[in-house]
């Protein structure tokens, strides 16, 4: 009879602390961004060195890398941005042209000339007519397409190679890339990222930032 109300009592030590658990990692845990400890200094290098356009803010820096009709990019702009910004963030926007696959375009000649112009002259005021502009509506005004540009089509196909490069650096650090991946630096210099699809990655964001 002892032997029993031990291993019950043990058993409902054990329910309390895996259910403790599961409330944890599906709350919290699963949210979490990444410390990136491996590969730094070649993701900062491909970051930096990418077509991004900002307000041009003096406070901490957030790279997101976006396309223009990713759904959880489009949110992640509008709930976040204000708050970010008017806490002096600079959010360094790297838009993507994505590259056709199996045979189905995932881009439109619009938005290739877009992205193009925004490598080359980063705009912040282009991207910012862009977002507040209905996708179906743009239509790249005054800009020179990239199709049929060398120059313009090589500055697409170095956005892509961008994401090609990030993906087995920051896998190696437990990101899978996915849009709108984000990548930033907490105030004691640890860089962090999370493909942040999911509203519950912000909080994490805003608090490394300072907010």
């Amino acid at each position: 009879m002892k032997n029993w109300k031990l291993w019950a009592g043990l058993a409902a030590v054990v329910v309390v602390v895996v259910a403790g658990w599961g409330a944890w990692w599906n709350f919290e845990l699963r949210w979490r961004p990444k410390t990136i400890t491996k590969n730094q200094a070649e993701i900062a290098k491909i970051l930096e060195g990418s077509g991004w356009v900002s307000p041009g803010l003096k406070g901490p820096k957030l790279y997101m890398i976006s396309f223009r009709t990713c759904p959880d990019c489009v949110r992640f702009k509008k709930e976040e941005y204000p708050r970010l910004h008017k806490a002096g963030v600079d959010t360094r926007l790297i838009e993507i042209a994505r590259a056709d696959r199996n045979g189905v375009p995932k881009s439109t000649p619009v938005e290739r000339a877009t992205v193009a112009e925004l490598w080359i002259n980063r705009s912040w005021e282009l991207s910012e007519a862009w977002d507040a502009t209905p996708v179906d509506a743009w239509t790249a005004p005054g800009l020179k397409p990239a199709d049929g540009d060398i120059a313009r089509t090589a500055v697409i196909e170095a956005g892509r190679k961008s994401v090609e490069d990030l993906v087995p650096l920051l896998k190696a650090n437990g990101v899978n890339f996915a849009y709108p991946l984000l990548v930033w630096w907490t105030p004691d210099g640890q860089m962090k990222a999370c493909a942040c699809e999911k509203r519950e990655t912000y909080r994490f964001v805003r608090k490394d930032l300072g907010l």
